[in-house]
């Protein structure tokens, strides 16, 4: 399993008006895990499960998004289990006499696949999502710019029983001109399937 640093830190950068403020702390204990896992009616969580990172990007005016492992989950398919190989029932089996599950295994979403997009955050005010055919200059991006400000938070990751990986990350790049945040799900089965969900997000300064 990678290995990570569980140090408990707060940055905090701001962007005009913008504040962006990343938490990182450690790995959730595993009593409160399966309590959320009761809560949330889910059969098994991640084994590594970080509850209390948050990637936050908010606006002086109250709005704004954030990206956390918690309501990421709550869009996890908790029903049906999108991979059908022989690993996803040993992965069940290993779990299926864990404190929190006094009930028979269903077949559920053992990948912890999530197209979860971010929190909004406002009570008065919140972003407003819409379609758009806009898209991200991403030729603009590669261009060699200063980094005032990056950031890489874990959400959580799962080796699903020694059969691949699963991993929510994001990460926030701040340039002078902008600022970029790449929120992704990977998913790795070893001899199946790989999946990635990206979720980005860019702001660029109005030009003077």
């Amino acid at each position: 399993m990678t290995t990570h640093s569980f140090k408990n830190s707060k940055q905090e950068f701001n962007f005009g008006p913008w504040k962006l403020t990343a938490n990182k702390s450690h790995i959730m204990k595993s009593k409160d895990i399966e309590k959320l896992a009761e809560e949330m009616k889910m059969h098994s969580l991640p084994e590594m499960l970080f509850g209390d990172n948050v990637l936050k990007v908010q606006h002086a005016g109250g709005f704004g998004i954030s990206f956390n492992a918690t309501d990421a989950l709550r869009t996890v398919d908790n029903g049906h289990g999108t991979v059908k190989v022989a690993c996803a029932e040993a992965w069940q089996e290993s779990r299926a006499d864990s404190e929190h599950s006094k009930e028979v295994v269903k077949p559920y979403d053992w990948t912890f696949t999530t197209d979860y997009k971010g929190t909004l955050l406002g009570d008065e005010l919140k972003l407003k999502v819409t379609p758009t055919t806009e898209r991200i200059d991403l030729e603009k991006l590669k261009t060699r710019e200063q980094i005032m400000y990056f950031e890489e938070v874990l959400l959580f990751e799962d080796e699903l029983h020694d059969h691949g990986v699963s991993m929510l990350s994001v990460k926030v790049r701040v340039m002078p001109s902008s600022f970029f945040v790449l929120l992704r799900f990977f998913l790795r089965v070893d001899g199946v399937l790989i999946r990635t969900n990206d979720t980005r997000v860019y702001h660029e300064l109005p030009r003077k």
